[in-house]
């Protein structure tokens, strides 16, 4: 089954849609690179679905291990690289809830989060910088 479908919308933008759900969102080139910047660009999607991915696998095993993964955000940091133009790093900051895990389970969300299938899926040279905050 296919997963989404892209439109190109002209003015180096494309208007996503999520084929299950019917929900949709726009990319635009960054400003850096001949586009206004007013979305996410294709390459911050790529970056803010590692942070996704992580809370996501995260609240996963919270409930699958009895505890309430409760408060959690991201703050995502994108850097780029030239030569050839790619992300060159994410910086992920991870701010759960403080004071509300054990150690065990803050392993368990660590372990998670570090081995979500995001993570798992991007090439090795795409630095992956990690940190949590509780």
């Amino acid at each position: 089954m296919k997963t989404s479908k892209i439109k190109y919308a002209g003015e180096l933008r494309t208007e996503c849609t999520h084929l299950k759900s019917g929900k949709t969102f726009v990319t635009d080139a960054p400003t850096d690179n001949n586009g206004k910047g007013e979305a996410f660009s294709p390459t911050d999607t790529v970056a803010t679905a590692l942070g996704c991915c992580m809370i996501t696998i995260m609240g996963i095993v919270a409930e699958k291990n009895n505890f309430e993964l409760g408060h959690c955000k991201a703050d995502i940091t994108k850097v780029m690289e030239s030569n050839p133009r790619r992300i060159g790093e994410v910086i992920v900051e991870l701010h759960l809830a403080e004071g509300n895990f054990s150690a065990e389970q803050k392993k368990i969300l660590e372990t998670a989060a570090l081995n979500c299938p995001v993570a798992k899926s991007l090439h090795p040279d795409l630095k992956q910088t990690v940190t949590f905050k509780y």
